[in-house]
């Protein structure tokens, strides 16, 4: 059974937690003041025989959510509150985070958010702006409907603000449901073994394929290594202009992944992986992707390649080092990201490693007109008429253009 309802009139009203024994209502105003005082407890509540309080809460002060994300075993990099301190410094952005914690100062879970003011979205909670997916981490069903509904009584209670929330599809189907759910694209998630040894890359025909792929890579030169110093990541990014310019994607800033890079990389948390070819001299880059990884996933965040060399297969390579030395390294799952709907070549690029889609959602309250998420994706026609324009623009144009695009949008 759903825990966590919502009216489809028009006042978005939501229902009472009757079946979370939730006996008082969330006061979003009492939320928002205590978030900007930073003062503790704002809601009390009761849920399977323990009392809940919601409150407000900082991620990079307060070391209970460090040590409570550390511990839970859904928890992913974009829970860690190093990656809201990467958006943080890199947009601007203030946090509004929540926090569940029982009777004993205990916490039962916890929710991202970011408050954002774009210039077309307007002011919005969100979980978490440019990310794929973050939304609630809990011990229960019961926290995390807590946690949704402080968020949406924040927005009720400051004018024209909206919630979004990007959630697995565990969240959606068993706490919010499906039905007030909007799908979003399929991630491709490619389960890991405990033993290195048994890896293998999708079917027997599939194995073979990508084997061959690595064999020619190797043949022809092309050489793997792990970035160490900024200026590697500088040389990436020109690639990653030039990629996301092809895609007609805004890329992101040279700032974001500084940011990323200077935070992240001491963790243990990124890793930039290089395709260098060591026949030319100098060394040539041909192609080279950032991974993000905590807990028991490996997501695999952002390329750049040139599009000349592409049959060489520095991407195959590159892919084929990040899976084992993840399952080396004992993780679990290794996120392959999103895909849209109408993109058959990228999703048979991940799909030949073994990688199953996975539904993404997102949550928006109040509910938000279906037209307006729709032009957002990648395979809208607003999309697709940006393209040609968009390909023809030099790079710092497109990296001018994107910086402003994820400031503000």
């Amino acid at each position: 059974m759903n825990n966590f309802r919502m009216e489809n009139s028009s006042e978005q009203e939501l229902k009472p937690f009757h079946s979370l024994g939730v006996s008082q209502p969330i006061d979003g105003s009492t939320l928002l003041k205590a978030h900007r005082q930073r003062s503790p407890t704002v809601f009390a509540g009761q849920g399977d025989g323990t009392s809940l309080r919601v409150l407000a809460i900082d991620p990079e002060s307060d070391p209970r959510w460090r040590a409570y994300v550390s511990l839970h075993p859904h928890a992913l990099i974009y829970h860690h509150p190093f990656w809201v301190q990467v958006l943080r410094q890199t947009y601007g952005y203030k946090p509004a985070a929540l926090a569940c914690e029982d009777d004993c100062g205990t916490i039962r879970g916890i929710l991202p958010l970011f408050q954002t003011h774009g210039l077309i979205t307007g002011r919005k909670l969100v979980s978490l702006p440019h990310t794929p997916v973050a939304g609630p981490l809990a011990d229960d069903a019961a926290a995390t409907a807590a946690l949704i509904r402080s968020a949406a009584e924040c927005a009720t209670a400051e004018s024209r603000t909206r919630v979004e929330l990007k959630l697995s599809s565990a969240v959606a189907a068993d706490v919010i449901g499906r039905d007030i759910c909007i799908p979003w694209e399929e991630s491709y998630m490619l389960s890991l073994p405990q033993d290195p040894e048994k890896l293998r890359f999708g079917n027997s025909r599939n194995h073979a394929r990508i084997r061959w792929s690595l064999n020619k890579a190797e043949r022809l030169g092309v050489n793997i290594r792990i970035a160490d110093n900024e200026n590697d990541l500088r040389a990436w990014y020109q690639l990653y202009l030039e990629t996301m310019r092809w895609h007609a994607v805004p890329p992101r800033s040279f700032h974001f992944f500084a940011t990323a890079w200077a935070i992240l990389r001491p963790a243990g948390m990124l890793r930039l992986v290089l395709a260098e070819q060591s026949r030319s001299e100098p060394r040539k880059l041909l192609a080279g992707s950032i991974f993000l990884m905590f807990g028991r996933t490996v997501f695999y965040g952002f390329n750049g390649r040139r599009r000349e060399n592409l049959s060489l297969r520095p991407n195959d390579l590159i892919q084929s080092r990040a899976i084992q030395d993840a399952c080396r390294e004992g993780y679990q799952n290794y996120d392959f990201g999103e895909v849209g709907e109408t993109n058959q070549g990228l999703a048979e690029f991940k799909t030949k490693w073994g990688a199953l889609p996975q539904r993404y959602y997102r949550f928006y309250y109040p509910a938000p007109n279906r037209v307006a998420t729709e032009v957002l994706r990648e395979d809208s026609a607003l999309h697709r008429m940006g393209k040609i324009i968009w390909r023809r623009l030099p790079l710092g144009a497109t990296a001018e253009c994107g910086r402003w695009i994820y400031r503000y949008l």
